[in-house]
Formats: structure tokens, sequence, C-alpha cells
């Protein structure tokens, strides 16, 4: 069982770690034990080549994964990046590689493209969707996905699916482009650091397969921690918890040296800093997710459910603008939307068939702008490479 290597590949890594890290045992004394930090942890739990929840196992998106992300609300979201697409690709005068990183099945590139084509007769020649995904079901579903949306009479031009360690190197990355990132961050692995007797440490994880894994207090394991915390103004309370997107951080720096010219779109939940440590987020913002059902309990299921946090959005724009981006925009998911016409997709109709065209795609714009907080929690920033 996948669940079982995976943890025995953790517990070995753990047991032959020069890291220590202490907890209290029995009679309450402190206690040494080799350990990995967290963010090595949920690294080899989500992305471990063989057995991570990214990298093998079923379609982890959609009714029958473990979450859903906007794009499986209708197509509103897609409609909506079409005609931002098509403005954005008018002001550089040029076409553009329209890129989409963590593509998943590939529904929301494959509604653009087709949103694409009917409000423009040059999509196929001025954008070439470019989808970047590492789960190898996630990318054969893709293909059968863009397929779907093609028209049986009509030529369309195929999507280019590269893994993430191909698109890196890949010649078109330095093209001009817009790279959409929709709920990319969020999974990225993260330290989690908390206030211990009023020092900043951080969590690591000690134990095996066999007994099972649990946490303990270790130093900080990147001197950037205590640095980024004080940029951002954030002052942790003695036994609070945050988490540190030190992956997000490279991300932008390598996104930002390998791209020549265009703009990445981040699309995801999150808070500035005075929101994302507040004092009724004590345990910070760490959620798994199996099957639709949120818990808090990373130390089940192993490499079997998502592990996501919020975005520290304060974080995101100080990394972006040490790594040379632009920050052109930032704001909600639902005054992105309504600024860039989504109210325009509201159709009047006389159709009392709940199933039909008109009101399902009513139902999706008010499910996106007005349902469970979704369209204030969800941030939408703009970086352009200058």
């Amino acid at each position: 069982m996948n669940e079982k290597e995976l943890a025995a590949a953790i517990g070995a890594d753990i047991a032959a770690s020069s890291l220590l890290g202490w907890h209290a045992d029995s009679c309450g004394n402190d206690r040494s034990v080799p350990c990995i930090s967290f963010l090595s942890y949920m690294a080899a739990c989500l992305y471990d080549e063989k057995n991570g929840y990214y990298r093998s196992g079923p379609v982890r998106v959609g009714k029958e994964g473990d979450f859903y992300t906007s794009s499986g609300i209708g197509q509103v979201l897609a409609e909506v990046l079409a005609d931002y697409a098509l403005s954005y690709s008018r002001t550089l005068n040029e076409p553009l590689k329209l890129i989409e990183w963590g593509a998943g099945t590939g529904r929301l590139s494959a509604q653009i493209a087709a949103a694409g084509r009917k409000r423009s007769p040059d999509w196929k020649s001025d954008f070439q969707s470019i989808l970047i995904e590492d789960h190898p079901l996630h990318i054969e579903t893709a293909k059968q996905t863009f397929d779907g949306m093609n028209s049986p009479d009509e030529a369309v031009q195929e999507p280019i699916l590269a893994a993430s360690a191909d698109a890196w190197v890949a010649s078109w990355l330095r093209e001009p482009a817009l790279v959409i990132a929709n709920e990319l961050l969020d999974a990225f692995p993260v330290h989690v650091v908390t206030c211990k007797n009023g020092q900043l440490v951080e969590i690591g994880v000690a134990g095996n397969e066999a007994h099972g894994f649990y946490e303990v207090y270790m130093p900080l394991s990147d001197s950037r921690i205590s640095g980024w915390l004080a940029r951002d103004g954030i002052q942790l309370r003695e036994g609070q918890r945050t988490e540190i997107h030190s992956g997000a951080a490279e991300f932008l720096k390598k996104l930002g040296t390998a791209m020549t010219k265009g703009r990445l779109m981040l699309i995801d939940y999150g808070h500035e800093a005075d929101e994302y440590a507040a004092e009724h987020r004590m345990q910070g913002t760490l959620m798994c997710y199996w099957r639709h059902m949120a818990s808090d309990s990373p130390y089940i299921r192993i490499g079997q459910q998502d592990m996501t946090s919020h975005v520290p959005f304060t974080f995101v724009r100080n990394e972006a603008l040490a790594s040379g981006w632009k920050v052109t925009g930032f704001m909600t998911q639902k005054q992105f939307l309504i600024e860039n016409g989504v109210l325009e997709l509201l159709q009047n109709h006389g159709s009392t068939d709940p199933f039909s065209k008109e009101m399902r795609q009513n139902r999706a714009v008010r499910q996106l702008l007005l349902s469970d907080q979704m369209s204030e929690a969800f941030k939408v920033m703009v970086l352009d490479k200058i």
C-alpha cells in the first residue's frame, strides 16, 4: 500500500536526520529526538516522486477527488479570464503563451480556450495553451478534457502538456506569456513556526511508521524566517502558530528569472499579514482534505490526503518585489470578476428549467460572487515581469 511505503520512507528520513527536536515526556521533562522539519514532512506527503499525493493515485480534483477549485463552478471564471487574456494580448500587440501552472485536470485551460475561440477568430494564432502538471493521471485527463471541448469540425491547436521540471528549461517560458496559477501557492509545502516561552521555534516531525508521527519543537531550519516575519509586521503571541511559505518565494524568484516578458496571475485564498496572524488564528491556517471532508490532522492518511494552507499575500507581495516583479493589481476575486465583466454574463431568460444553460450560468455567477465568503477569501494578485 502506498501509504505504508511512504510512511516507512519518512520514518527512515527521520531516523537518519541530524536534526534534533524536543518534546515533553510523560514526566514533563524535555526529551531530544531525531526529527525533520514539518516542511520536509509535508513535501514528502505531497510531492514524493513515487507515492506523494500530487504525484500518484487517482484524480484529486472534482466530485470524485478530495476538493474543488473555482474552475469547477460552471465556466464563469474561464469566460472572464478569456476576455482578460484577449485584453492583455492587445496591450502587448503580440501572440502569447497562455500557461496554467498546476493545471490539474486541465478544465480551466480548456474552458478558457473554448471561450476564447468564441470571442476571437484569431485566438488559435494568438494563443498557445500550455499546461504544467506533474500528476500522471491529471495529464491524461487534461488531454481528454481538451478533446471534449473541441468541435469535431474544427481544427484546434493541441495544447502543450509538460511536467514542471521540463517547463523550467523550455524555450516557450522565455517568450511573451500570461501565466495563470489558480490555487497553486496554497499547495506548496510550508514551514510551521510558533512562539514557545517567548522564543521563535519551528515545528518538527518525529516518530516512525510503526508508532506514528508526532510534533516536536526544533530550532529554525531557515535563517530567513525571523527576518521575513519582522519585515511583514508579524509578531506571534505565546503559543501561536503560523506558516512560512518559502516555496512561494522560491517559485517567484525562479519564474522571474526564467520569464523575459509577461504577466503572472495568482488566484488563491489567503490574507494580508494582519489577518493572516490575527489573534483568532492561534493555530495557523493549515488544513487537510480527504473526500471533501476537512480536518486538522496531517499525520494520518500519509500521502492520501491534501494538505494546504492559506496564502500570506503580504509575504508574496514583498517576495515578488524582491524578485523583480511589479505588482500591477491586488483585489478580491469578487472585485476582479466584477471589474472584468462577470455581470455581463448574467442572462435574462424566461426558462423555468433549472438545468437550462442560462439558469446554470446565472447560478454559477452568483455562487462565485456570493457563496460561503469564497469571493472575499479568494484574492487575485497580478504581477508583471519588468
